[in-house]
């Protein structure tokens, strides 16, 4: 796996995976969300855990948050100054779920993902060893689960909702899990991962 990956983050926002895929059709100023500002420096963690199936975790934003609240999420958050993505990615999923970073494998990273609401995501892919316990941090997540890997690189998962959004008709990807509806950023960052892991 680590052999399609990258070492370090590619930060490529005019080419790369965005939440603009779906609606290339439109102008820029169409789809791009003004209020946002300069694209901020993210960073999340695919932590793949291994089990008789391998799994995938991923958290459920509590709905108070600032940004993506009550969305399906992989953890993470901003990069801090003086930080490295890597760095940035284990410290959010210690924060956020209680995952400590010695149990972490780091593969490497997916492209950067480009969000609608200013963030240019660094996704770093990791292997998750057993022996691990996770905390939920109840300020940022409410819930904690897995998804098999198996499901998430299945691309007859991968579906394209729509729905209207500031007078446009808005297109973006979406991965319904059982009552779980993962969709936007995270189901882009899934296809990506696909894409790297299937077609590389």
């Amino acid at each position: 796996m680590a052999g399609v990956l990258h070492e370090q983050p590619r930060n490529i926002v005019q080419a790369g995976p965005s939440d603009y895929d779906l609606d290339r059709h439109l102008g820029l100023d169409d789809v791009q969300d003004h209020s946002a500002g300069p694209l901020r420096a993210a960073a999340v963690l695919i932590a793949i855990v291994e089990r008789s199936q391998l799994n995938v975790i991923l958290t459920l934003r509590t709905a108070h948050l600032n940004s993506h609240a009550g969305q399906i999420a992989f953890p993470g958050g901003k990069i801090d100054p003086g930080e490295s993505a890597l760095t940035s990615a284990l410290r959010e999923a210690e924060e956020e779920i209680g995952l400590v970073g010695k149990y972490v494998e780091p593969l490497g990273f997916l492209d950067s993902y480009t969000t609608r609401t200013g963030f240019q995501v660094a996704p770093l892919v990791g292997l998750v060893k057993p022996g691990f316990s996770l905390t939920a941090n109840r300020e940022e997540v409410d819930d904690v689960f897995e998804v098999p890997l198996a499901f998430l690189l299945d691309e007859n998962n991968l579906q394209k909702h729509s729905r209207d959004w500031q007078g446009h008709r808005r297109h973006y990807y979406a991965m319904p899990y059982g009552e779980r509806y993962i969709w936007g950023a995270t189901a882009g960052i899934i296809r990506n991962l696909q894409q790297r892991l299937l077609h590389a």
